[in-house]
């Protein structure tokens, strides 16, 4: 998926949803014309978990930084759209019947949630590492993971990354990546 306008349909399904959801989602979204519709690690995993993986991250950005397409009035509802997000795109992701995709998603929300709570980086190994093995049940994925969990090296998930779906697209989705995050 790139940023043109194939992927504009992500963008408008995940805001046309918050805002039905609730009028507090769709009082925080950002005017069209202010929209960031760029993706970020979705590319680097399959098509059809786009919608699912920037639902995700676009909860995560409302957590940790600075998101695409919401702009909330305060921090307590930043968590809440965030929290929605999350639970959104899971179900998303889960729709396509794959227990190991949901599996993946729910250990990197929860390692980026540890090293954002212990003030660690390698936030962004994790999705990359996470996007490009999403569902693949190879333990080298579990493996690279604990690695950063308990000895704080982010390399094994690089590396794992540029692996499966490339250096360059790997550098590209961690530069968006370090442009959005606090």
């Amino acid at each position: 998926m790139s940023s043109s306008a194939a992927s504009a349909p992500v963008w408008e399904v995940i805001a046309r949803e918050a805002g039905l959801e609730s009028a507090l989602w769709a009082a925080a979204l950002r005017s069209p014309d202010e929209r960031d519709q760029t993706p970020v690690f979705s590319p680097l995993g399959p098509d059809r978990f786009a919608l699912g993986l920037e639902s995700i991250y676009e909860g995560y950005l409302l957590h940790y930084g600075r998101p695409r397409l919401f702009a909330p009035p305060d921090g307590d509802t930043a968590v809440l759209l965030g929290d929605y997000l999350y639970a959104h795109g899971l179900v998303r992701v889960a729709a396509h019947g794959e227990v190991a995709v949901v599996a993946d998603l729910a250990e990197l929300i929860s390692l980026c949630a540890q090293l954002r709570a212990e003030g660690r980086g390698g936030d962004g190994a994790v999705w990359a590492g996470t996007v490009a093995l999403l569902g693949s049940g190879d333990p080298r994925l579990e493996t690279a993971r604990a690695a950063l969990r308990l000895d704080a090296d982010a390399r094994p998930l690089h590396a794992l990354a540029e692996l499966e779906a490339g250096p360059e697209a790997v550098a590209g989705a961690l530069a968006l990546h370090a442009d959005r995050v606090e």
